[in-house]
Order: C-alpha cells, then structure tokens, then sequence
C-alpha cells in the first residue's frame, strides 16, 4: 500500500466516507480501519495518542503521557513549548517595541 492510499484509507475511517462523498459501508470501513492499523504498525512509529505499534499492539497514551513527551522531546531539541496568553489585556515584551 502506498503512503497516499494509506492516507485515503485513514480519512476515510475518520470521516466515514470515501474521497467521492459516497459514505462507507460497515463492511468497508471495517476492512479499511484494518488496512490502516496493519500498515500503521509496519511502517510508522507513531507516538500519538491512539496507534499502533510495531509489534501489532494498541498503544493509548493519556494527555499527561503526551504532554511528558513532548517536553521532553522540545527540550532535548533545545526549542521550549510555545505558551500563548489568552488574555487580549496584556502585552508580551515583543508588543511593547
């Protein structure tokens, strides 16, 4: 399977429909979910929330997990996780030249 077929069948599982608009039956988007989560496995190594690793096991990280993961992955790239103010009242540093 190529990598834009497998992002055809991923779309497809997370939206219910095919490209064309035409909606999935229960049998497709069965088979496609199993297409997604085979290549998923042997060819990605995803650290995303829901995957699946390469020996073919669910993986389910909590926020907590991911959070803890990205820091660490930021810091180790010498990059901070960028941090906005929802608040319009006040200035950041870079406002105020």
């Amino acid at each position: 399977m190529t990598p834009e077929i497998y992002e055809r069948m991923l779309t497809a599982v997370e939206t219910g429909r095919w490209p064309d608009g035409q909606k999935l039956t229960e049998g497709q988007r069965e088979n496609a979910m199993e297409l997604v989560m085979v290549y998923q496995a042997k060819y990605l190594d995803q650290n995303e929330h829901f995957s699946i690793n390469k020996l073919g096991e669910l993986v389910l990280k909590s926020k907590r997990d991911m959070r803890e993961e990205l820091k660490l992955k930021a810091q180790q790239r010498g990059e901070s996780i960028a941090r906005f103010n929802l608040n319009n009242d006040t200035k950041t540093p870079e406002q105020d030249k």
